[in-house]
């Protein structure tokens, strides 16, 4: 089953938890958080405190995306806080093994992300060991900024790999997608799409997710 992950990067965050229920009652099924340290990207956003508070408030998946350096010190403060996926950046370690482990350790699913000029290959022993892989289609740091093309390439390569050695993980992409393209990010093999702005950013965020939702099933 194809999902959608709004991104709460858009989000309006005096309005957030109404903001939450309307994505969830249109039928989005994970959260994507974004926690950024402003040394592994050139931004900051918010940490585990904060969407430990939003915990009780909606039952997503915690989809969270640490885009931060050396994020296995982090990990248990993202579990304790509801994390229910724990995605990083194979760029900001040295040991993605020892990531991976301490993930699983705490029971909840693993994902690792590759940057647009990171290739496949550099994740490629890990694939068998993860339970989603995110391809960014836009360089982290910055929501509203374009798809870049090529990076669906990746996503292709990805379901390949994944077909031929019967992997389980669900790839996702997150990056400049809206209606417009997300069609085309589809038909490249993604099974999890995340939105920022094209979902938080709509004048009826509800509408927006439902419809996004819409042409994602197409693809079930």
């Amino acid at each position: 089953m194809k999902k959608l992950s709004p991104s709460m990067l858009s989000a309006d965050f005096g309005i957030l938890n109404e903001q939450l229920k309307q994505i969830e009652t249109a039928g989005a099924q994970y959260l994507h958080i974004d926690v950024m340290d402003g040394v592994f990207v050139p931004n900051i956003s918010f940490g585990a405190p904060v969407y430990k508070t939003i915990r009780k408030s909606t039952d997503m998946v915690f989809d969270v995306h640490l885009m931060i350096t050396d994020p296995i010190r982090y990990i248990d403060d993202f579990v304790k806080a509801g994390a229910d996926i724990v995605n990083f950046h194979v760029e900001a370690t040295d040991d993605p093994m020892s990531v991976i482990e301490k993930i699983k350790s705490y029971g909840v699913k693993t994902g690792i992300t590759i940057k647009p000029k990171t290739p496949v290959s550099a994740i490629e022993p890990y694939l068998g060991l993860v339970d989603l892989v995110l391809v960014m289609t836009v360089e982290p740091g910055f929501g509203g900024q374009k798809l870049m093309p090529d990076c669906l390439k990746k996503v292709t390569e990805l379901k390949e790999l994944r077909d031929k050695n019967g992997y389980k993980y669900e790839i996702e992409a997150d990056g400049g997608i809206g209606a417009g393209n997300v069609r085309e990010v589809l038909e490249a093999g993604t099974d999890v799409i995340v939105a920022g702005s094209a979902v938080f950013g709509a004048e009826d965020i509800h509408k927006a997710a439902k419809d996004m939702l819409d042409i994602i099933r197409e693809y079930d």
